[in-house]
């Protein structure tokens, strides 16, 4: 058991509940806590004063802070987790938000990826935050591999996929080209190719090019990493991070320090550093995890929570994640059913499609 896990067991009835109001309200409104708030409606008579000596102590054990000296109190991330672990009632999933993500599913289109992209806008309308959806890659055994030049400084990749699927691509090819190295290097990739999917075509390729170096020469070399590296690095419509609503998380009274924060996370979002971290949070278990602020570096600079579910194919092997980011006093008890939910539908659109 976590310390705040302790802590909230060793509580007396007359703390837990004023540490659960105290969140609850924090998280409704956003606005610090005071004792004559809380004793309108306590359940029992209680006085300002004990309530605030209550609060007192929980101020003591770490659980809430001051913002200032006159003002209420406000949860901290400790007293956040706690709150999550151990008091936090989620509710059943909403029939108007069940709905929301539903019609992204009333189009006929078989572009997995738009159906992914309309479900991320649905996912941060009807959560009010930034909604993040990672796209799986494409997993289907390769079936052919062709390099085309286009210009000195252009060439095209593509992938013919057993399962029909085609991919194209644009990139800087190294220096030096020719048509016979081009040749030389997609009849090397051919041959190592065809039964493997991509993920698993990258695990040998280097192997493959070390033990075989008389095969192919210097320029093709380069051209197959290179050309590997196109779809390894720079994504494609198969694998992405797609972001919607982030200006969710900017209200009129955002100060310019919280603007920064958000930009600087969104930035790393768009450049993709921490998108390998960002499936991993999501792999340790199936179901909706929350990380709130500095649990995970990711979101700790912006101050922002996470809200994640995996998503998993007809294997039951994850590929992909939804989630929700969002100020620390996100709705959790609504949020988490309409995550899990998501989830559920994008594993099973993937299932059906595959």
């Amino acid at each position: 058991m976590t310390d705040t896990g302790k802590i909230l067991e060793e509580m007396n009835d007359r703390s837990r509940e004023v540490f659960r109001r105290v969140v609850e309200s924090y998280l409704a409104s956003g606005a610090p806590v005071g004792s004559r708030t809380l004793t309108r409606d306590f359940s029992e008579k209680i006085s300002p004063a004990t309530i605030r000596n209550v609060m007192q102590d929980l101020e003591y054990l770490g659980l809430l802070q001051s913002p200032h000296v006159s003002a209420g109190r406000v949860p901290t991330q400790d007293g956040l987790r706690m709150f999550v672990d151990g008091l936090l009632e989620v509710g059943d999933l909403q029939s108007d938000d069940r709905q929301k993500i539903d019609a992204t599913l009333g189009s006929n289109s078989q572009d997995v990826s738009g159906i992914l992209d309309r479900i991320g806008s649905a996912l941060s309308g009807a959560t009010q935050g930034a909604s993040l959806v990672l796209a799986p890659k494409h997993e289907a055994p390769i079936k052919h591999i062709e390099f085309v030049s286009l210009a000195h400084d252009r060439a095209l990749v593509v992938l013919v996929f057993g399962d029909g699927h085609v991919e194209n691509r644009i990139f800087t090819p190294p220096p030096g080209q020719t048509p016979s190295s081009m040749r030389e290097a997609a009849n090397f990739l051919n041959a190592l190719a065809e039964g493997r999917t991509l993920s698993e075509l990258q695990t040998v390729i280097s192997r493959q090019i070390s033990e075989r170096r008389q095969e192919i020469d210097r320029l093709a070399q380069e051209l197959v990493k290179s050309g590997l590296a196109v779809w390894d690095d720079d994504g494609d419509s198969y694998e992405r991070l797609i972001v919607r609503g982030r200006a969710n998380l900017l209200g009129d009274e955002a100060q310019e320090e919280d603007l920064e924060r958000i930009r600087s996370l969104f930035d790393d979002l768009e450049r993709k550093r921490d998108i390998a971290e960002f499936l991993e949070l999501a792999d340790e278990g199936e179901g909706v995890r929350i990380f709130i602020g500095s649990e995970n570096k990711l979101f700790s600079l912006s101050g922002s929570s996470l809200v994640v579910s995996p998503y998993m194919n007809a294997d039951r092997k994850i590929i992909g994640a939804v989630g929700v980011i969002g100020p620390t006093r996100l709705n959790y008890g609504r949020i988490v059913p309409i995550v899990d939910y998501t989830a559920q539908l994008v594993g099973k659109l993937i299932a059906d499609r595959s």
